[in-house]
């Protein structure tokens, strides 16, 4: 599964912004879709997850609860993280990840994942 993240740019604090993570392979419904960032000079982030499927499940990180909200629509092949609220610590490259997972289970630890899209930088000026 190869995967393209798309939709990062400049945003002000308050704003919103959508990123896709699309792929042309098949099989993407069978996948969960996890999505990482990374800010300069620091680790790698979990900042969400969705299940494979119908997406039933969906996980996040503290920091961005109540504002990003993973959506997955598989007849497009696309997942969204879609990002209210910004601020300008949500500055990073912005990574999609895939894992054929079974049931309900969104990884979150990016070793576990099996497909990295390119990354989608995403800044936010106060």
């Amino acid at each position: 599964v190869q995967l393209q993240a798309s939709g990062g740019g400049l945003a002000q604090a308050g704003d919103s912004l959508r990123l896709s993570c699309t792929t042309s392979r098949r099989a993407f419904s069978e996948h969960a879709i996890g999505w990482f960032r990374q800010a300069p000079g620091k680790e790698r982030e979990f900042v969400g997850g969705i299940s494979r499927g119908g997406g039933s499940n969906t996980i996040y990180a503290d920091s961005v609860v109540g504002r990003f909200t993973i959506s997955r629509d598989n007849a497009r092949n696309t997942a969204y993280l879609q990002m209210n609220s910004l601020k300008p610590e949500d500055t990073a490259v912005y990574y999609c990840a895939a894992k054929r997972s079974v049931f309900y289970y969104v990884p979150r630890e990016d070793f576990e994942y099996n497909y990295w899209g390119q990354g989608t930088q995403v800044t936010v000026s106060s």
